[in-house]
Order: structure tokens, then sequence, then C-alpha cells
């Protein structure tokens, strides 16, 4: 079935939105409930993402692809399977949904619903992380893409559920996501002076997996049986 743009930037916006709220919500949740273990509270952040993430992908898969991530939407650009159009509204609609998602999670717990993060993530280690965080997913995501499409939604929830331990800034991966966790101070915030180093290491990412991907992945021609 085929949608309209609409229900697409809608389905892109909301997604976006719900992903956020899970990502600040248990990041907060978290912090109370781990009494200062901040091994516990990564723990709760990472299972609250990784399920959601699972979940968002099935609903709004077959609506709008469930980018949920300029990094996403310009690769699909990129190779040409998204319009310039889509990918621009797209790209609008998953940052100001990740704007709401975060202003959300912080009415749910009470807090002032605008802040700014304090949280310092800087350094070439953080940078290279993002980098490496970002080629992942997308090589996840086209490598699953090509062997068995259906695997999608569950292959990403986990790599994300396991770059948020291996990867030195806990795996943003999603420059939507990094500007709206700047506006939040609290677990999982970002200082917003942090965030222009991690976008372009998210998106230099992305391009190199794309390029992995359009190699490691080719099917090679049939042969001719005869």
């Amino acid at each position: 079935m085929a949608y309209s743009t609409s229900r697409r930037v809608a389905a892109e916006f909301l997604g976006t939105a719900l992903l956020l709220a899970a990502v600040i919500g248990s990041g907060i949740m978290g912090a109370r409930l781990s009494a200062g273990n901040e091994a516990l509270a990564l723990l709760g952040n990472t299972l609250s993402t990784g399920a959601m993430l699972v979940v968002l992908i099935m609903v709004f898969g077959p609506v709008s692809g469930a980018h949920l991530n300029p990094a996403v939407s310009g690769v699909f650009w990129l190779r040409g399977e998204i319009a310039s159009r889509v990918a621009l509204v797209y790209v609008f609609a998953q940052l100001f949904g990740a704007l709401a998602g975060v202003v959300a999670a912080h009415a749910m717990f009470d807090m002032p619903l605008v802040q700014l993060g304090s949280k310092v993530r800087s350094g070439t280690g953080q940078w290279l992380a993002e980098g490496v965080a970002t080629f992942g997913l997308l090589l996840t995501i086209l490598g699953t893409l090509q062997v068995s499409p259906a695997a999608v939604a569950a292959n990403v929830g986990l790599y994300i559920a396991a770059a948020y331990w291996f990867t030195a800034s806990t795996s943003f991966a999603n420059p939507a996501v990094t500007i709206a966790r700047a506006f939040s101070d609290t677990f999982a915030g970002i200082r917003p002076a942090d965030v222009a180093p991690f976008i372009v290491a998210q998106f230099s990412g992305a391009a190199f997996a794309m390029l992995v991907a359009a190699g490691l992945f080719r099917r090679a021609p049939a042969t001719p049986s005869c």
C-alpha cells in the first residue's frame, strides 16, 4: 500500500518523538532509581531505547520506512531511493519530532520543559565513537535490507543496544537525536557546544557505510546456464 507524503511525514514525526521520549525518559528514570550507579542507569536507558526502536520500526516501517534519523534519510536520498523533497521534509519532521519527544519526557517527570544540556561529550574518542556507531548502524540497515528485510527492526534494536556499550559516546548515531538531547539537562543530555562535531562524525560514518555497502552487498550478475 502506498501512503501519501503527509502520512509518511507524520509517521517520521511521531516515530522520532516516541524514540526521544524513550531515550530521555528512561535516562531520567534510570538515574532516579539507580542511586548514583551510572552502569545501572545506562542499562535501563539501553533496554528502553533498543526495545522502542524495534517497535517503532515495525509499526512505522510500512508507512514511511521508519528512518527516524537524518543520516538514514540522507543515505537513502544519495542512493536515489527517496526524492529530494521527501528527504527534506523527513529531516524537518525528525528534528521537530525529536524536540517534541524531549519536551514530552520532561513533562512526564515534572521537569522544566526546555533545558540546556550540561553533560560534556567531547574529544577525539567520542567523535570517533560517533562515526563508528553511525557507520555500523547504516551498515546494519543496508545489509539487512539486502539479505533479510523482515529482520531490520530486530537488527537495528539489537545493534543500538550493543553500541550503547561498546562506543565511548553511548551511540547517539542520529543528528536529530543529538540536537534534541542538547535541550535536556538529564542523564541522556549533551552540552550544546558538543553537538556539531557529533553531527559531522555521524554523517561521515553514514557516508562511509553507504560506500562500503555498495561494494559489499552488491549482488553478482547471474551466470548463464549455457
